[in-house]
């Protein structure tokens, strides 16, 4: 009888590492935008301001975790699943997403923007890197190690969700903030699912970056007069995920092999 090779880590994953890296990742956010002094509800008012606010932080982000991922030797398992989902028509929930997208982005006054806004706008596409890889990458592997998969889309979710109070304390008032804490669960969902369907962390950070620079784009000058009809969509998208999140869990054996892990 044959089996499965089993990968090899360099850290053998285990819950409290995952745990360090989401809260060591907001914090680093945290702490330079708290540097840079540019409050939350202002990152759209200039390209300055969304750089020195959002991307900046992003960059180190980015760069410690990049780092941190290859010390762990968790790049593989971060990325890709072992086997994709059985079920693969939630799939509709990301495609809905991508329709809320596109509604943003042609709603936005672009006729608004500077050069020096775009390029900040770029940066932000980072966010789909940084925050994919901290929570449905690393924290998820983590996870994995002790968890059923019910209980690693849940918290992965829900730490996402979390992640948002953060803006509370650069600006944000607290209601909309927990607003966002709900979404970001929706969201989360939406992401997860994309992971399972596919087999790669890839399409999400990529839907996730896109997702964030088309809310700051229709935020930025005078939406058009569609735009909110994108957050409804984007609640369908939600609600078909939570409803697919079931099928694409069921009999997901992703539990991270550690017998012949070297511990360092």
């Amino acid at each position: 009888m044959t089996t499965a090779p089993v990968d090899r880590y360099r850290v053998r994953p285990r819950v409290w590492i995952g745990l360090v890296v989401f809260f060591a990742y907001v914090a680093v956010v945290f702490v330079v935008q708290q540097i840079t002094g540019i409050p939350y509800t202002d990152f759209g008012k200039s390209g300055a301001n969304l750089f020195l606010g959002a991307g900046l932080s992003l960059i180190v982000g980015a760069i410690l975790l990049a780092i941190t991922t290859t010390l762990l030797g968790w790049w593989r398992p971060a990325l890709f699943d072992r086997r994709r989902a059985a079920h693969t028509w939630p799939i509709i929930a990301p495609a809905i997403m991508v329709v809320a997208l596109l509604i943003n982005l042609t709603s936005t006054d672009w006729g608004s923007y500077d050069g020096a806004f775009f390029a900040a706008s770029i940066v932000l596409l980072l966010v789909g890197f940084t925050e994919e890889l901290t929570t449905r990458g690393l924290l998820l592997v983590a996870l994995r190690s002790r968890l059923s998969e019910v209980w690693v889309w849940f918290l992965t979710s829900a730490l996402f969700g979390l992640m948002h109070l953060v803006n509370a304390l650069t600006g944000q008032p607290l209601a909309p903030t927990l607003q966002q804490v709900v979404l970001a669960f929706g969201a989360g969902t939406i992401f997860y699912v994309l992971r399972r369907v596919t087999g790669s962390l890839i399409w999400a950070m990529l839907l996730h970056g896109f997702w964030d620079f088309s809310t700051f784009a229709v935020g930025h000058g005078t939406p058009g007069p569609f735009y909110a009809f994108a957050g409804i969509v984007e609640i369908a998208a939600i609600v078909l995920a939570l409803i697919g999140v079931a099928f694409v869990v069921r009999g997901a054996d992703e539990r991270i092999p550690t017998a012949n892990s070297v511990v360092v």
